[in-house]
């Protein structure tokens, strides 16, 4: 066999692949419609919707667009909205043999619970999604009225960026124990809008009590396997907040003594 018709025979074959997984593409994105839709009913006991999915199995690319879960039962009530979800797979169709997702990046997040409780799964027939790193632009998260603490009232918090590494997702808050950057601010009744940015490890705080100045507090992450299950995850993380909460409010304090002696 000739060098000529050899590579002919490759590129042919090359062709021959691409054109199947493209054919693929169609099937397999209505399959992982279904698939998101069990997993919603599995994990978080709600009905999912979805506008539109894209698999690009070349390019290595999943896309959903508007994707709703609501659930409101005795329990409690949960309401997640995406606008764009993307998860960049291995290209050239290797996804069909290894479905990691490298990079989820989420656009457009709107997440309302009333109780933790509603992400207490039990005897899950499914492993949680793992995804290599998490990018979230422009999300919202509003807890009820009395979810974490009683009396304190409803908390709303409003992402502008975060990043995060490895993440196994039991919630949609699962990423936080991995969190490498966030941007955002959180806006507490009695108290006033904050705004907070964190990375390598420190989190500054400017607004409300804390004064234009702002405050800064190491901040050490826990880790998922502090939390046994998603509810329990979702408690882990609200109690890092309080207790972060309590040191801003602590070293503001000692701020302003300092600037008082000096």
């Amino acid at each position: 066999m000739s060098a000529r018709r050899a590579v002919w025979i490759v590129i042919a074959v090359a062709a021959l692949w691409v054109a199947t997984l493209e054919v693929l593409d169609g099937a397999l994105a209505d399959r992982q419609e279904d698939h998101v839709r069990a997993r919603a009913r599995e994990a978080l006991v709600a009905d999912a919707t979805i506008g539109s999915t894209d698999l690009a199995l070349v390019r290595g690319r999943l896309s959903i667009e508007q994707l709703a879960l609501r659930r409101d039962d005795q329990v409690g009530h949960l309401a997640l909205d995406i606008d764009e979800l993307r998860c960049e797979l291995p290209p050239l169709g290797y996804a069909l043999v290894d479905g990691t997702c490298h990079v989820l990046a989420v656009a457009g997040l709107r997440l309302e619970f009333s109780t933790p409780a509603v992400f207490q799964i039990r005897d899950p027939k499914h492993p949680p999604l793992y995804v290599d790193s998490v990018a979230i632009d422009h999300a919202r998260l509003a807890f009820a009225a009395n979810a974490f603490v009683p009396g304190l009232g409803a908390i709303d918090v409003k992402i502008v960026h975060a990043e995060a590494g490895p993440t196994v997702f039991r919630t949609p808050l699962s990423w936080v124990f991995a969190m490498d950057e966030l941007l955002g601010s959180v806006d507490v009744p009695h108290i006033g809008l904050v705004w907070f940015q964190y990375a390598n490890g420190k989190l500054m705080a400017t607004g409300g009590p804390l004064g234009i100045a702002g405050v800064e507090v190491p901040v050490r992450l826990p880790t998922a396997t502090s939390a046994r299950d998603g509810r329990e995850e979702i408690q882990v993380l609200a109690t890092l907040g309080i207790d972060i909460a309590t040191r801003l409010v602590e070293q503001r304090a000692i701020d302003w003594l300092h600037e008082r002696v000096h």
